[in-house]
């Protein structure tokens, strides 16, 4: 237990350490891309990426099943039994590398319409994306391995290569578009770092598990002996194309729909909402520890407590980080990159909608998982239908906007709707409304508080705050008022926030005092 602990801090630790770090770089690179090679090149990558991204869909969820495989015989330090299972993930991921190319050099048949409009020529968007297709390939032929060093909770090693790795090139990118200004430059130093990467991570494995024995052959016959891969395989598969759609799409409807130059400005947004999220993720995985347990414990009363203790908390993470792009994103997008870079409040407005949808329903995710409840498929497929209909009517006429209702319109139905009732009716067995009761006060709230963000930034911040001092300056002196009363209305007026204040004995104390509170 000791041990297992010890790699999960160790996980964190390295995790926020490098996330820490890239987020500073992210900001710098993306201002110095942005002036030396230009907004259509910048939004050609991420549309290119995004093509990548669903081209990686070809790998169905395998290294998720295989790698659930794979804990009983590192626990029992079994390596007969751990290289038949890598040598089966070798040989599927081989399989898929190739079956990506293919797919990749198909889909490339197409770029003369899609990029008929950029004006640095169709030779360098085949260049780019072949580079980002041969960096795709080498990590799924030579890189498989990493599912192990992850399975062996050791993915700080995983880490500290890949992610050291990235800030390399991330620097050197800088260098290169700072001084030189090559679009082929650029696009190069990717494959060459990614070619590094693969060499010195498989040199650490080798000396990290020397009695790994790689048999391609092997691996083939070896899927007979697991026919249940390929049954989490299906199941997991729906969930990364309906995940593909709903966070990963937005780029190539945009490229399609508006231009590429504006996929640059609404990734400039993404990419401070990506880091939020992976943020407000690393703050609420600590929650998610022994939900399953707890549920096999069958007493129903402290189920029902932790729950809505987890709706609060993530209500409040979650108003943390929703309040805080509301008052300042506009403002930050200027000062960091200049007004031109801006989109329209009503893009701004949807995409906090979205962000609030997507981060919502957190606690009834972590139940439905804890509990195994994997069987509504249609949901998934419906969620995905609703998405690509909405989007595909309301995109060619609204542009970014249409895009965004389309996935705002399946978040609301299935993930505020239809999960829940999910959970209560096949997880606790108790009636939807008893969830609706209980969270009629969060939405109530959090849309009030919503509501004060907004007048803060309208009447404060759009006046007061004109370069990042003021705006850091002005944020901070409204932004932390707003959100110790949000935390002490959460307290007064929902147990959930008691239950978890009540964790800490010595302020629960000090907050009844203050409060004048009972319970």
């Amino acid at each position: 237990m000791g041990e297992r602990v010890h790699r999960s801090l160790m996980n964190i630790k390295v995790g926020m350490l490098f996330y820490i770090l890239s987020l500073f770089l992210a900001f710098f690179s993306r201002r110095i891309f942005l002036e030396c090679l230009g907004a259509e090149f910048i939004g050609l990558t991420d549309m290119l990426s995004n093509i990548m991204s669903f081209l990686s869909v070809a790998e169905l969820g395998i290294g998720m099943s295989i790698v659930f495989f794979l804990y009983k015989p590192l626990q029992e330090d079994n390596h007969e039994k751990i290289n038949e299972i890598v040598s089966m993930l070798a040989y599927l991921y081989r399989c898929i590398g190739f079956v990506i190319g293919g797919i990749g050099v198909v889909v490339s048949l197409f770029f003369p319409w899609w990029f008929s409009n950029i004006s640095s020529g169709l030779p360098l968007v085949y260049f780019a994306f072949y580079s980002f297709l041969a960096t795709s390939m080498t990590g799924y032929i030579f890189n498989y391995r990493q599912l192990l060093v992850s399975a062996n909770q050791k993915q700080y090693v995983v880490h500290s290569y890949f992610q050291t790795i990235g800030l390399l090139q991330s620097i050197t990118q800088i260098v290169l578009a700072y001084y030189f200004r090559n679009l082929y430059l650029w696009v190069v130093v990717g494959l060459v770092y990614t070619v590094i990467g693969c060499i010195l991570f498989n040199r650490r494995i080798n000396r990290e598990y020397p009695w790994l024995k790689i048999d391609l052959k092997a691996g083939r016959k070896n899927l007979k002996q697991y026919p249940e891969v390929l049954k989490k395989t299906r199941q997991i598969f729906v969930q990364r194309i309906n995940d593909f759609v709903l966070n990963r799409c937005d780029a190539l409807f945009i490229g399609w729909f508006v231009s590429v130059t504006q996929v640059a400005f609404y990734g400039n947004y993404m990419m401070l909402i990506y880091k939020m999220i992976f943020l407000v993720n690393i703050l609420s995985d600590g929650l998610r520890a022994g939900v399953g347990n707890l549920l096999a414990e069958g007493n129903e009363k402290n189920t029902m407590k932790v729950f809505w203790e987890l709706v609060a908390v993530r209500f409040f993470i979650m108003g943390g980080i929703i309040f805080s792009l509301l008052i300042g994103i506009q403002g930050f997008i200027t000062c960091w990159l200049g007004a031109d870079y801006q989109l329209s409040m009503v893009i701004v407005y949807l995409l906090i909608l979205h962000l609030f949808f997507y981060l919502q329903d957190a606690a009834v995710l972590i139940f439905i998982n804890g509990a195994g409840l994997y069987q509504d498929v249609w949901a998934t497929w419906t969620s995905f239908a609703i998405t690509i209909s909405v989007t595909l009517i309301l995109g060619p006429f609204l542009g970014i906007a249409g895009i965004l209702i389309g996935k705002i319109s399946s978040l609301l139905i299935i993930n505020v709707f239809w999960k829940p009732y999910f959970l209560f009716s096949q997880g606790f067995h108790k009636s939807v409304w008893e969830y609706w009761r209980g969270m009629a006060p969060f939405y109530l709230f959090f849309a009030i508080y919503t509501g004060f963000a907004i007048l803060i930034k309208q009447q404060i911040i759009d006046v007061y705050a004109d370069s990042f001092l003021t705006l850091i300056i002005s944020g901070a002196l409204t932004y932390v008022p707003l959100m110790g009363l949000y935390f002490i209305t959460l307290f007064v007026c929902t147990r959930g926030m008691k239950y978890f204040v009540a964790r800490k004995p010595t302020l629960f104390r000090i907050m009844n005092k203050l409060t004048f509170s009972r319970f």
